[in-house]
């Protein structure tokens, strides 16, 4: 079974209209996606569950790759995409809600 949520084009859209008002909570610097990237998004999913997330590159590849990346490292779902800015979603499992706690092990 895929890890991925898998959106529809209503959630998608939803999802979107609510990450407008959202600030960028983590930025994907020149070093590129290093460890500390991934995990203040990892915190930042599990905190939000709807994250904004910049790449500062003017390759469009590198910002492709980078958000490639972060998704498939982080079970995450692309909404959507404007500039260097990526939205990203992972709905918060319900046991983590309950307990308030994440049993992540980040590698």
């Amino acid at each position: 079974m895929d890890p991925t949520p898998r959106l529809s084009g209503k959630q998608r859209a939803a999802l979107r209209r609510r990450g407008q008002k959202l600030t960028v909570i983590v930025t994907v610097g020149q070093a590129g996606v290093t460890a500390g990237v991934g995990e203040a998004l990892e915190q930042a999913l599990f905190d939000h569950e709807l994250v904004k997330v910049r790449v500062d590159t003017d390759d469009r590849d590198d910002y492709h790759r980078a958000v490639d990346r972060l998704t498939a490292d982080h079970h995450a779902e692309l909404v959507g995409k404007i500039g260097r800015t990526a939205l990203l979603y992972r709905e918060r499992p319900k046991e983590e809600e309950e307990t308030g706690r994440r049993d992540v092990t980040l590698g």
